[in-house]
Protein backbone atom coordinates (compact mmCIF):
# COMPACT_ATOMS: atom_id res chain seq x y z
CA UNK A 1 0.00 0.00 0.00
CA UNK A 2 1.53 3.37 -1.20
CA UNK A 3 1.54 6.17 1.19
CA UNK A 4 -1.17 7.98 -0.64
CA UNK A 5 -3.36 5.06 0.02
CA UNK A 6 -2.38 4.63 3.31
CA UNK A 7 -2.99 8.17 4.89
CA UNK A 8 -6.72 8.15 2.85
CA UNK A 9 -7.28 4.99 4.59
CA UNK A 10 -5.73 7.08 8.04
CA UNK A 11 -8.45 9.22 7.39
CA UNK A 12 -11.61 7.61 6.82
CA UNK A 13 -10.99 5.67 9.75
CA UNK A 14 -10.70 9.02 11.63
CA UNK A 15 -14.25 10.13 10.17
CA UNK A 16 -15.62 7.08 11.39
CA UNK A 17 -14.08 6.85 14.89
CA UNK A 18 -15.17 10.22 15.07
CA UNK A 19 -19.07 9.37 14.15
CA UNK A 20 -18.67 6.52 16.34
CA UNK A 21 -17.50 9.17 19.51
CA UNK A 22 -20.21 11.42 18.57
CA UNK A 23 -22.82 8.65 18.23
CA UNK A 24 -21.92 6.70 21.90
CA UNK A 25 -21.58 10.26 24.03
CA UNK A 26 -24.57 12.58 22.32
CA UNK A 27 -27.96 11.27 23.99
CA UNK A 28 -30.65 10.01 21.06
CA UNK A 29 -28.16 10.59 18.11
CA UNK A 30 -27.33 6.56 18.00
CA UNK A 31 -30.71 5.96 18.32
CA UNK A 32 -34.57 6.44 16.43
CA UNK A 33 -37.09 6.22 18.76
CA UNK A 34 -40.03 3.95 16.59
CA UNK A 35 -43.17 4.19 19.38
CA UNK A 36 -42.21 1.36 21.64
CA UNK A 37 -39.05 0.43 20.59
CA UNK A 38 -35.50 2.32 19.93
CA UNK A 39 -33.88 1.57 16.55
CA UNK A 40 -30.11 1.21 17.44
CA UNK A 41 -28.05 2.27 14.38
CA UNK A 42 -24.71 2.83 16.38
CA UNK A 43 -23.56 -0.98 15.53
CA UNK A 44 -24.14 0.51 11.63
CA UNK A 45 -20.87 2.83 11.73
CA UNK A 46 -18.96 -0.39 13.16
CA UNK A 47 -20.03 -2.80 10.21
CA UNK A 48 -19.27 -0.43 7.61
CA UNK A 49 -15.57 0.26 9.11
CA UNK A 50 -15.16 -3.57 8.90
CA UNK A 51 -16.49 -3.58 5.44
CA UNK A 52 -14.66 -1.11 3.84
CA UNK A 53 -11.55 -0.70 5.86
CA UNK A 54 -11.16 -4.42 6.84
CA UNK A 55 -11.98 -6.19 10.09
CA UNK A 56 -9.06 -4.80 12.07
CA UNK A 57 -10.29 -1.80 11.53
CA UNK A 58 -13.83 -2.80 12.52
CA UNK A 59 -12.66 -4.17 15.81
CA UNK A 60 -10.67 -0.49 16.45
CA UNK A 61 -14.48 1.36 15.60
CA UNK A 62 -16.10 -1.15 18.09
CA UNK A 63 -13.45 -0.88 20.68
CA UNK A 64 -14.28 2.88 20.34
CA UNK A 65 -18.19 2.17 20.87
CA UNK A 66 -17.62 0.07 23.45
CA UNK A 67 -15.01 2.19 25.36
CA UNK A 68 -17.93 5.03 24.57
CA UNK A 69 -20.80 3.47 26.23
CA UNK A 70 -18.69 2.28 29.12
CA UNK A 71 -17.74 5.71 29.97
CA UNK A 72 -21.23 7.04 29.30
CA UNK A 73 -22.42 4.27 31.73
CA UNK A 74 -19.83 5.66 34.41
CA UNK A 75 -20.58 9.56 34.14
CA UNK A 76 -24.25 10.04 32.32
CA UNK A 77 -26.45 6.81 32.73
CA UNK A 78 -29.91 7.19 30.91
CA UNK A 79 -31.34 4.30 32.95
CA UNK A 80 -31.10 1.92 36.19
CA UNK A 81 -29.86 -0.51 33.53
CA UNK A 82 -27.02 1.39 32.50
CA UNK A 83 -25.53 2.12 35.94
CA UNK A 84 -26.02 -1.67 36.67
CA UNK A 85 -24.51 -3.66 33.59
CA UNK A 86 -23.01 -1.25 31.31
CA UNK A 87 -20.05 -0.54 33.73
CA UNK A 88 -19.15 -4.05 33.10
CA UNK A 89 -16.64 -4.30 29.95
CA UNK A 90 -17.76 -7.70 29.57
CA UNK A 91 -21.21 -6.44 29.09
CA UNK A 92 -20.69 -3.04 27.40
CA UNK A 93 -17.49 -3.53 25.25
CA UNK A 94 -16.55 -7.04 24.29
CA UNK A 95 -19.28 -7.08 22.19
CA UNK A 96 -18.92 -4.32 20.17
CA UNK A 97 -15.49 -5.53 19.43
CA UNK A 98 -17.12 -8.75 18.47
CA UNK A 99 -19.62 -6.99 16.02
CA UNK A 100 -16.21 -5.65 14.27
CA UNK A 101 -14.73 -9.22 14.31
CA UNK A 102 -17.84 -11.12 13.03
CA UNK A 103 -18.64 -8.45 9.86
CA UNK A 104 -15.64 -7.78 8.65
CA UNK A 105 -15.21 -11.88 8.57
CA UNK A 106 -18.85 -12.39 7.34
CA UNK A 107 -18.51 -9.92 4.37
CA UNK A 108 -14.61 -11.08 3.66
CA UNK A 109 -16.44 -14.99 3.64
CA UNK A 110 -19.22 -14.50 1.14
CA UNK A 111 -17.05 -11.06 -0.89
CA UNK A 112 -14.16 -14.11 -1.88
CA UNK A 113 -17.06 -16.47 -3.07
CA UNK A 114 -19.58 -14.30 -4.79
CA UNK A 115 -17.57 -10.97 -5.87
CA UNK A 116 -21.40 -9.34 -4.83
CA UNK A 117 -20.63 -6.11 -2.84
CA UNK A 118 -24.48 -5.54 -1.97
CA UNK A 119 -25.22 -9.17 -0.98
CA UNK A 120 -22.14 -9.39 0.79
CA UNK A 121 -22.65 -6.13 3.11
CA UNK A 122 -26.45 -7.53 3.35
CA UNK A 123 -24.88 -10.98 5.50
CA UNK A 124 -22.09 -8.74 6.98
CA UNK A 125 -24.92 -6.03 8.78
CA UNK A 126 -27.57 -9.17 9.35
CA UNK A 127 -24.55 -11.49 11.13
CA UNK A 128 -22.82 -7.99 13.29
CA UNK A 129 -26.20 -6.65 14.48
CA UNK A 130 -26.97 -10.33 15.61
CA UNK A 131 -23.63 -10.53 17.45
CA UNK A 132 -24.35 -7.21 19.25
CA UNK A 133 -27.73 -8.29 20.31
CA UNK A 134 -27.60 -11.83 21.52
CA UNK A 135 -23.62 -11.28 23.51
CA UNK A 136 -25.22 -7.94 25.42
CA UNK A 137 -28.40 -9.61 26.26
CA UNK A 138 -27.04 -13.07 27.34
CA UNK A 139 -23.93 -11.12 29.60
CA UNK A 140 -26.96 -9.30 31.34
CA UNK A 141 -28.92 -12.45 31.64
CA UNK A 142 -25.73 -14.81 32.73
CA UNK A 143 -24.15 -11.82 35.09
CA UNK A 144 -26.87 -9.94 36.37
CA UNK A 145 -29.75 -12.35 36.27
CA UNK A 146 -31.76 -11.18 39.60
CA UNK A 147 -31.40 -7.46 39.00
CA UNK A 148 -32.27 -7.77 35.51
CA UNK A 149 -35.51 -9.81 36.15
CA UNK A 150 -35.89 -7.19 39.26
CA UNK A 151 -35.62 -4.31 37.11
CA UNK A 152 -37.86 -6.16 34.33
CA UNK A 153 -40.20 -7.25 36.91
CA UNK A 154 -40.20 -10.88 36.32
CA UNK A 155 -39.29 -13.51 38.40
CA UNK A 156 -35.78 -14.84 37.26
CA UNK A 157 -37.02 -18.38 36.06
CA UNK A 158 -38.16 -16.24 32.99
CA UNK A 159 -35.87 -13.94 32.80
CA UNK A 160 -33.93 -15.57 29.20
CA UNK A 161 -37.32 -15.55 27.97
CA UNK A 162 -38.28 -11.93 28.50
CA UNK A 163 -35.19 -11.09 27.50
CA UNK A 164 -35.49 -13.27 24.20
CA UNK A 165 -38.89 -11.38 24.03
CA UNK A 166 -36.68 -8.25 23.96
CA UNK A 167 -34.46 -9.13 21.57
CA UNK A 168 -37.15 -10.16 18.66
CA UNK A 169 -38.91 -6.36 19.47
CA UNK A 170 -35.61 -4.40 19.69
CA UNK A 171 -33.20 -7.17 17.54
CA UNK A 172 -34.98 -7.23 14.31
CA UNK A 173 -35.75 -3.46 13.60
CA UNK A 174 -32.15 -3.61 13.85
CA UNK A 175 -31.68 -6.16 12.04
CA UNK A 176 -33.58 -4.27 9.23
CA UNK A 177 -32.51 -0.70 9.31
CA UNK A 178 -29.01 -2.33 9.52
CA UNK A 179 -29.83 -4.73 6.39
CA UNK A 180 -30.76 -1.55 4.61
CA UNK A 181 -28.91 1.02 5.24
CA UNK A 182 -25.02 -1.00 5.60
CA UNK A 183 -25.51 -2.13 1.68
CA UNK A 184 -26.33 1.48 0.30
CA UNK A 185 -23.75 2.81 2.76
CA UNK A 186 -20.82 0.41 1.73
CA UNK A 187 -21.59 0.90 -1.85
CA UNK A 188 -21.15 4.95 -1.80
CA UNK A 189 -18.11 4.79 0.01
CA UNK A 190 -16.70 2.11 -2.66
CA UNK A 191 -17.49 4.58 -5.23
CA UNK A 192 -16.85 7.72 -4.13
CA UNK A 193 -13.44 6.81 -2.95
CA UNK A 194 -9.84 4.36 -3.35
CA UNK A 195 -11.56 1.75 -1.13
CA UNK A 196 -11.79 -1.51 -2.60
CA UNK A 197 -13.17 -4.85 -1.36
CA UNK A 198 -10.40 -6.32 -3.51
CA UNK A 199 -7.68 -4.78 -1.63
CA UNK A 200 -8.82 -5.45 2.47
Amino acid sequence: MNTKNRAFRITIRAILTAIIMVQSMTPFLGYIPLGIVNLTIIHITVIVAAITLGTRDGLFVGLIWGLGTLVRAWTAPTSPLDSLVFTNPLVSVVPRILVGLVAGFIFNFFYRRSKNIPFSALASAICGTLTNTVLVLSAMGLLYSNDVARLNGVDTSVLFKTLALIAATNGIPEIIGAAVLTPLIVLAIFRATRLTPDHI
